[in-house]
Parts: structure tokens; C-alpha cells; sequence
């Protein structure tokens, strides 16, 4: 009986492939320029607040009391642009992930105005989300305008590459979120033809980001040459207690969420949550603020010396530092803070087990308590490997990937939808 088989995937001919390579090439740089200047502006404004201010009042710059005063102040800030700027810096942060539709173009000024207070002040987000989408807004914008007969959908998977490739410093995690993204979406042509132009793009990126700056995830973790069965047994518990770990805020954001949207104004809502992400700063320590990659590497430089309990405060203040600041309406990604609670998790399960090797133990710990607030897997096993440093690791990480799944997968995410719902 005859059987029908689809048609094998039509192979793009290079004519049509190298036109698509200048496109790439310029939403590539333009998309690394705009996240270096963004980065560079809140990194002089950081400076400013929590440096030189508090010196010339005299005032210590880490102190519980200057913590409350620079989150609230941020979060009065924030407000005033989320109430007052054209666009209201675009929609509300809790749900909306890693790109998504593109923005009008004049919600981006003050989307990443919004977004360069939130990171200068201390608030516990990262540049991914607001970044990605205000470079998805103006590629589509602009892209639409110089070709109109190239597909919208074209310029949004070249800024999503460019700009993942300009933050990590590397096309590679570009190449394994898009690939993740397109495994279950119809097209013609093989994956590498669909994923052709994004890659110039993301490699743009990240060579324009290393030309430009310095950007490192070597937190300086002790190398693993030799990995050995105990080893993988440390991998295969830490990773799935880590993205328990990490449930915990998925669980926690919604009611967190409803519970600031009860306040319906961003004046109210924004003021309160930095308040609240200042008292938890004091609590916690300045190891708790900021994006967290800095503080990653400072928390991992002191392996030893850092008491049980200390690491315990680290991962717990920072993981309800990131739902307040997600909840109340601050612009900025959960990746980056999500490091720094599985980096503080890993260290904690070192310190009360030795004999666990750090590298295992952070980047296992990161890649659980990633699985567990992104659901993205590639981009969860990219971090936990870079982070160690250690090609030896990736296997340990693509087992114990596994069980950390099989714990999140069907779970509420760290995003909800437009009624206020957990994704799942």
C-alpha cells in the first residue's frame, strides 16, 4: 500500500542566502551598540548614585539606610516614567519574556530609560528583556521601511540573535535559542537555511560587544579536569533541588503580582516595591542587588568563606528580590539575578558538602534554578557550562538537565499572562 511521506525540507540556494548578509550585519552591530550604550550610561549613573553621592554626604554607600533610600528613590523614578513618558515603557514586564511582538517605536525611549534607572539603582533585573525588545522595535521599524517586502517576522529574529549574541558575548547562545524557538514552527528550507541570517546577526553582536568591551561569565571557579561518579551524583541532586529552588518564585509571583496590581497606579506600585527591595537589600546585604553577574563573581571569589547561613540569606533575599522587582513594575530581565540565587544555592550545597566540587556545584545549581524560571533549556545548560569554564562539565549538565525537567516541566514559569495567570 502506497504511503505518503513528506517532501524533504527545499534547500535555500546560496543567491538567496547572501543577500540576506548586510541586513544581518547592520541589525547586528546596531543591536550591540545600543545594549553597550545602555550598559555604559547605567554603569556611570550606578557610579554617581552609589558611589559619589553617598561620599560627598557622607553617608556609607552600601549602608541599610542609603539601600532603602537609592531602591526607593529608583522606584519614584521609575513610576514617574512608567505614569508620565509617552508609551508608559511598554507593557507590563511580568508578562513578557525574551522578545515577543514588537513595540511601537515611540514606546522605546522610555522603555529603556525605565531600564537604565531600574539597573543603575540597584534593582534586581538585568538589560535582557527591555534591550531585546527595544531592538526588536526598531529593526522592525526601520527594516520595514528600507524593505517592505521582507517578511516583519524576519526583522525580529534578526534583533532577538543580535542582541542574545551581544549580551553573552557569542553567537552560540543565539544559535540555541533560536533553534529552540523554530523546532516547532512550519517553514521552508532546512533549519540551518532559517537560521542562516540570524547567526550573521548574533555574530555581529557579539564580536561588535567584544571589540567593544570585555564581557566574561568566568566567575572563576576552580576548573573540573577529571570528573568522576560522584561528581555526576553532586550534578544529579543539586540541579533538581535548585530548580525547586527556583519554583518556589514561580508559585510566589502571581500573588505578588495581583497583590501590587491592587494598587493600580505607578506611583503607588513602584515607590512600594523599591521600598520593599531596599529593605530586602538590607537584609541581604549589597551582594543582593544589581543585575548579579558582578556580584556572582564576587560571591564565587570567596569560596570558604562564606558561612552556610550566609549563602542561605544570599539565595533566599535574592530570589524575592527578583518576584518584587518582576511584580511591581521595574523594566528588566530575570536571567542574569536568576545566576546570581542559583550560583548562591550551589555554594550553599558545597559549604554543607565539601567534598562537592564548586564548579559542579554552582553550575548545576544555575542550570536548576534556569530550567525552573525560563523553561528555556539550551540557554540554561549555555550558562551553567560557561559559568564553570570547564568543557568537562557540559556532560555532568545535560544529565542532570534531566531530572531538573521532569520537576519543571507543566509547572508555572516566571511570566505570566495578560490576565495576571502563570505560564505553564
Amino acid at each position: 500500500m502506497a504511503t505518503d511521506h513528506a517532501p524533504p525540507p527545499v534547500e535555500a540556494p546560496a543567491r538567496l542566502l547572501l543577500p540576506q548578509i548586510l541586513p544581518a550585519l547592520l541589525v547586528g552591530v546596531g543591536a550591540s551598540l545600543l545594549f553597550l550604550g545602555i550598559s555604559a550610561l547605567a554603569e556611570e549613573f550606578q557610579h554617581v548614585l552609589w558611589d559619589d553621592l553617598p561620599d560627598a554626604l557622607g553617608i556609607g554607600n552600601y549602608s541599610a539606610l542609603w539601600m532603602i533610600v537609592m531602591l526607593t528613590a529608583a522606584g519614584v523614578a521609575v513610576g514617574l516614567v512608567v505614569w508620565k513618558v509617552p508609551g508608559h515603557a511598554g507593557p507590563d514586564p511580568a508578562s513578557e519574556g525574551l522578545g515577543g511582538a514588537p513595540l511601537a517605536p515611540g514606546v522605546v525611549p522610555g522603555l529603556l530609560l525605565a531600564s537604565t534607572l531600574t539597573l543603575a539603582g540597584g534593582v534586581s533585573l538585568g538589560p535582557e528583556n527591555p534591550i531585546i525588545a527595544a531592538n526588536i522595535a526598531l529593526a522592525y521599524w526601520l527594516g520595514r521601511k528600507a524593505a517592505p517586502a521582507v517578511p516583519g517576522a524576519a526583522w525580529v529574529a534578526l534583533a532577538s540573535a543580535a542582541t542574545i549574541g551581544a549580551l553573552f558575548g557569542t553567537p552560540v547562545a543565539a544559535a540555541l535559542v533560536l533553534s529552540e524557538a523554530l523546532a516547532g514552527q512550519p517553514g521552508r528550507g532546512s533549519l540551518w537555511d532559517r537560521l542562516f541570517a540570524p547567526l550573521v546577526a548574533a555574530g555581529a553582536g557579539a564580536t561588535t560587544t567584544q571589540l567593544v568591551s570585555d564581557p566574561s561569565f568566568d566567575v572563576g571557579l576552580p576548573p573540573l579536569t577529571d570528573p568522576g561518579f560522584g561528581d555526576l551524583l553532586a550534578a544529579l541532586v543539586i540541579a533538581p533541588a535548585a530548580a525547586v529552588f527556583g519554583l518556589a518564585s514561580c508559585y510566589l509571583f502571581p500573588h505578588v503580582h495581583a497583590a501590587f496590581r491592587r494598587l493600580r497606579h505607578p506611583m503607588l506600585m513602584l515607590p512600594l516595591g523599591g521600598l520593599v527591595l531596599g529593605l530586602l537589600g538590607a537584609l541581604g546585604g549589597h551582594l543582593t542587588l544589581f543585575k548579579g553577574l558582578a556580584e556572582t563573581k564576587e560571591l564565587t571569589a570567596s569560596i570558604g568563606g562564606w558561612s552556610s547561613g550566609e549563602l542561605a540569606k544570599f539565595a533566599v533575599v535574592k530570589l524575592l528580590a527578583l518576584v518584587v522587582a518582576a511584580s511591581c513594575g521595574f523594566r528588566g530581565g530575570r536571567i542574569f539575578p536568576a545566576v546570581f540565587v542559583g550560583a548562591a544555592f550551589g555554594l550553599l550545597a558545597q559549604a554543607l558538602v565539601p567534598e562537592v566540587h564548586p564548579a559542579v556545584a554552582v553550575s548545576s545549581a544555575v542550570l536548576g534554578v534556569l530550567l525552573a524560571t525560563t523553561r528555556q533549556g539550551w540557554i540554561s545548560l549555555f550558562t551553567g557550562a560557561v559559568l564553570a569554564a570547564s568543557p568537562t562539565v557540559l556532560a555532568l549538565l545535560c544529565l542532570a538537565s534531566l531530572p531538573a525537567w521532569l520537576i519543571v516541566t507543566g509547572r508555572p514559569q516566571l511570566e505570566l499572562d495578560h490576565r495576571g495567570n502563570a505560564l505553564r
